[in-house]
């Protein structure tokens, strides 16, 4: 069995947050100060804590710098294969902490800080979270980005810079207001504006059309796209990788020339509408919005950065010193689509191929297909895009016609093999017919790609097996899964030093770029010196937790009790409404039986509602209105107190997962691709409970079904009650705890201002539930009587925690991230080290060498 290492063992170890030399703390002293002095132009009298923060931002990303110049200059050297991952969202968060860790600084910044008289996380807490996501998505692709570079890829994401993004959420009487998210408003310390790659992107016009030659778009009006970089360390590799970000402008003579009259002024004013481009991202997580807007949105990312991709290309060292050929495109470009919002980019490429670079069509569209892979993130249909033909036409003339023209040939493909099937052809057609012409973009997804895949093995057979299942019969070979990650760097590290310091001091350090070494935990799950240790930080964490929720919702939390969390943007899906039955119900049986022994619970649910998104937001009050009631019943007391968290976001995220005993993964099943939070929550040491969905299912296949909660109905069950219908009223008959629950929602309990308030969602409840929450509630509340038992033995507890941290290294975004690498995109990871900008040419020129043998 394995024994925590000695003391003597403990000090040889270089900390995972870096050594504190006296050279390291004085320089970034000096660095400070200069920053301070000559960047912010201030001094130590008249310097605000924002002004501190900036100075230290730049003192950290002058020590990218000199890293992030090394690492491109490396990349021409190697010429490898790159990756470009598009994105419309990545949901960044806060870098300046992540950037310590990664460059290995954050022991000698926390001291140098301290030296100066300031307070770190005060530091901190002055930095603007970069909200340019949604949720999942757009989170993913920012722990994907961490994963590639600590992985030594050459590798790029693109999207969109921005002014505004997703809302800031107030909850004011109980409902969610939206205020704008100016995140940018005291400027951004971490991007490099590069004017001079600006890009023209095409919008409207028409296509000419002339006998014998290709056709030409033309009259189009111009907006320009004006790239931002911002730096990606991978984590001490001294590589940097790039995250370039597209801000709309409009060019110099934009509309001047049709203002003949002179109106000069509303001239300039009009520039507007081309730069709203990048003003705001569209707040819909798991719904197509199709305006006009948003269609702009995706094609100037793509048209930008094909562009981008394109130059990169040609300008290579082996393209500058030999004859120019696309046939090696694939073998030196791979383009991975972050869903359908991207999709764009597949008729953009062949654009630029057939008109421009004059290719013929079966060579450009071999290609693009060998270029493309695609990924999907989700089966509900409303979710999936379709954008009219009509709007297409008037925005994008020449590509729809590239579009036709693809599934002209695709449709000739199938009918050949297919002949008599005229309901398949349909089916698969990129063009849908039925109520108005649409082109349905996972389609296009599909036939464009050479590798389509999932994000957990669920979800991917759902998709072969259901939504795309034409397709998958048809190229068996192209479907794949890839199960999502989170990078431990942001969420272990960064979140819960508490936490990454005692797994370093039991199994060493390694584990952070091998997260598979947390097996070595199973060798301590007895050890009762380490359940404590354990047990212990946990303890710190829910204190740090509960003295912020006080200070911020003046309610007495009580932190011995269970930390029951749920947090994950609002949808009906995800069922934020059987939690709150399963709290009504606890409160009934604490009303009931007020001296009965009860195990104390604090529920935390947090998240935004898509604004227009009406059900969404009645979920949100009523959940505010039983917190209330609960809240401030005498009879309650300390047993259980409900709490709305305010603007859930990566920063709160961050404070919240390490302190939290219970997630709750709790949609219906089938219907959640993978989830993410699922597995921050699990290596952060909490229990889930949840339905065997998403990648809750293989997160019970690495720990055990017995060291997960699982409950409620599975994708099969799900699939024969819509077959043999879901009657809600027989629930609510047979079963007295949810009659009462509902009955108090119905009759105004929990409004009594207004009895008839929630009665939208009772009406969903009984008549048009898609989520069938009635059918889990029983299962639910009888495997809450579990966790409860449970939580009663601390040990136990604690020893069941430990068993899911150990099982947790699946779920590391590098162990993702290396699966793409080599199964999709053709790449091979590294952990060669880019020398440093300090070290001479040679060096560099050798690692290349090195690396192009590998």
């Amino acid at each position: 069995m394995a024994t925590p290492l000695t003391d003597q063992e403990k000090r040889k170890q270089i900390s995972i947050r870096g050594i504190v030399g006296v050279e390291n703390v004085a320089e970034l002293k000096k660095g400070f100060n200069r920053h301070l002095h000559f960047t912010l132009v201030k001094d130590r009298n008249v310097a605000t804590p924002r002004d501190y923060y900036f100075a230290l931002a730049h003192t950290v990303r002058d020590h990218l710098v000199g890293r992030w110049i090394r690492t491109q200059q490396f990349y021409y050297e190697a010429d490898p294969k790159r990756v470009y991952y598009l994105s419309l969202e990545f949901y960044m968060g806060r870098a300046l902490q992540n950037t310590m860790i990664n460059l290995g600084l954050q022991n000698a910044c926390d001291e140098a800080i301290y030296q100066l008289g300031l307070d770190m996380e005060d530091l901190e807490e002055m930095e603007e979270d970069a909200g340019l996501g949604n949720g999942g998505l757009g989170r993913l692709a920012a722990c994907f980005l961490d994963s590639m570079a600590t992985l030594g890829l050459a590798a790029y994401g693109y999207g969109i810079r921005y002014e505004y993004g997703i809302f800031n959420q107030k909850i004011r009487d109980g409902w969610q207001v939206e205020e704008a998210d100016d995140w940018l408003r005291y400027g951004n310390p971490w991007e490099k504006a590069r004017p001079e790659f600006m890009l023209p992107v095409h919008f409207y016009g028409r296509v000419e059309e002339e006998d014998g030659k290709e056709p030409k778009w033309v009259d189009t009006q111009v907006v320009l796209a004006m790239p931002y970089d911002t730096p990606i360390p991978g984590y001490m590799n001294n590589t940097v990788n790039t995250m370039r970000l597209w801000s709309a402008r409009a060019p110099n003579d934009f509309n001047l020339r049709d203002f003949n009259v002179g109106d000069y002024i509303q001239a300039v004013l009009d520039r507007n509408l081309a730069e709203n481009i990048s003003r705001v991202l569209y707040p819909n997580d798991n719904f197509f919005e199709g305006k006009e807007l948003r269609l702009k949105q995706e094609y100037f990312v793509v048209a930008a950065t094909l562009q981008d991709v394109i130059r990169r290309f040609k300008t290579s060292k082996r393209n500058c010193s030999g004859p120019l050929s696309f046939d090696s495109f694939p073998d030196k470009v791979a383009i991975q689509l972050n869903d359908t919002h991207p999709a764009m980019a597949i008729p953009e490429l062949m654009r630029i191929f057939v008109d421009i670079e004059k290719l013929d069509w079966d060579t450009a569209w071999n290609i693009t297909k060998q270029t493309f892979a695609y990924t999907n993130h989700t089966v509900l249909p409303e979710a999936l895009e379709r954008w009219p033909v009509e709007l297409m036409e008037k925005l994008l003339p020449r590509h729809l016609q590239i579009i036709y023209r693809i599934n002209q040939i695709h449709l000739d493909h199938i009918a050949s093999l297919f002949p008599d099937d005229m309901d398949r052809i349909c089916r698969m057609s990129l063009i849908e017919e039925e109520g108005g012409k649409r082109v349905n973009m996972a389609h296009l997804c599909i036939v464009g790609s050479h590798k389509v895949n999932g994000v957990a093995e669920i979800h991917s057979d759902i998709i072969k097996r259901d939504v795309f299942r034409d397709f998958s019969e048809l190229e068996p070979e192209k479907f794949q899964n890839k199960t999502n990650g989170i990078t431990p760097r942001r969420w272990l590290l960064l979140c819960n030093p508490g936490l990454a310091d005692l797994i370093a001091e039991a199994i060493g350090e390694e584990y952070v770029k091998d997260l598979n070494q947390l097996q070595k935990l199973n060798d301590l799950v007895d050890y009762d010196t380490f359940i404590r240790d354990v047990a212990k930080v946990k303890q710190d964490n829910k204190l740090k937790v509960a003295q912020y929720l006080e200070k911020v919702y003046k309610v007495d939390i009580n932190p011995a009790s269970m930390f029951d969390v749920h947090v994950k943007r609002i949808h009906e899906y995800k069922r934020q409404l059987l939690n709150c039955l399963h709290v009504i119900t606890m409160y009934n049986r604490i009303k009931r039986s007020p001296i009965k022994p009860f195990v104390p619970r604090t529920v935390i649910i947090g998240g935004k509602a898509a604004p227009g998104y009406h059900m969404a937001k009645m979920i949100i009050k009523l959940i505010t209105s039983v917190a209330d009631v609960v809240n401030n019943d005498p009879v309650i007391g300390r047993k259980l107190k409900v709490i709305y968290l305010e603007n859930y976001r990566v920063s709160l995220a961050e404070k919240v997962i390490p302190a939290t005993d219970l997630s709750e993964q709790i949609s219906t099943a089938g219907t959640e691709a993978s989830g993410t939070g699922n597995m921050k929550f699990m290596l952060n040491g909490a229990l889930t409970i949840g339905t065997m969905d998403g990648a809750n299912v293989e997160m019970a296949e690495e720990a055990g079904e017995e060291n997960l909660f699982i409950f409620g109905m599975r994708v099969e069950d799900v699939a024969k009650m819509d077959k043999e219908g879901y009657d809600a009223l027989q629930y609510y008959e047979s079963l007295p705890e949810l009659k009462q629950a509902i009955n108090q929602i119905k009759s105004g309990y929990f409004s009594p201002k207004q009895p008839e308030m929630f009665s939208d969602i009772i009406n969903m409840l009984f008549h048009h539930d898609r989520f069938k929450v009635f059918a889990d509630y029983e299962s639910y509340v009888k495997c809450q009587e579990r966790v409860s038992t449970l939580y009663k033995d601390q040990r136990e507890w604690t020893r069941v925690v430990i068993k899911n941290i150990a099982a947790s290294g699946k779920f590391s975004s590098d162990r993702t991230i290396k699966e793409y690498a080599t199964e999709i995109w053709g790449v091979e990871p590294t952990d060669l080290k880019i020398p440093l900008p300090s070290e001479p040419r040679e060096a560099l020129e050798e690692t290349a060498r090195a690396l192009r043998k590998n």
